[in-house]
């Protein structure tokens, strides 16, 4: 029963060849790119001490405003969905911090402006243990880790 997740990750690609003939060659190449970076950004996060990977995100404790002109905002929302998409392909985990780093290093190589936040909040089931989450926010839209991001206290941002 060993090759069950080998095999779960082969069968998501059942739809996948319908599903990029019909994007766009933009959508194609930024998922191409999120893929590659995703690999990245999961290999920066087991192996690198976090203070360097830090520095790649942005200032810390620093926000970029909710203002953003329409089509650097319309061009981040397509980042944040090849992000999230190439997510669900990866053989490898691509959970929140992963993503918020690839997503970041995204927008950052085309000077759109975006701000990676990490959350901490208590487990309910055991108080005395702590559930970390990781977002990305790009103008007032949420990129990447919108899902239950509002449970969590913020503790560092980097922009």
């Amino acid at each position: 029963m060993h090759n069950a997740p080998m095999m779960e990750w082969f069968n998501s690609f059942k739809g996948a060849p319908a599903k990029w003939r019909r994007r766009s060659r933009i959508e194609r190449l930024l998922l191409l790119e999120a893929f590659m970076l995703l690999c990245f950004a999961r290999l920066a996060v087991l192996i690198l001490p976090f203070r360097w990977l830090a520095v790649s995100l942005g200032r810390r404790m620093k926000e970029t405003g909710t203002q953003i002109n329409l089509s650097d905002l319309r061009y981040a929302r397509m980042v944040g969905q090849a992000v999230c998409s190439a997510a669900r392909y990866t053989p490898w985990e691509s959970v929140c911090l992963p993503q918020a780093v690839a997503a970041q290093w995204m927008l950052k190589r085309r000077n759109i402006p975006g701000t990676v936040y990490l959350g901490l909040a208590k487990v309910e089931t055991k108080p005395e243990k702590l559930s970390a989450h990781a977002w990305l926010r790009c103008g007032h839209i949420i990129l990447t880790g919108r899902e239950g991001h509002r449970q969590f206290t913020v503790v560092a941002t980097f922009s």
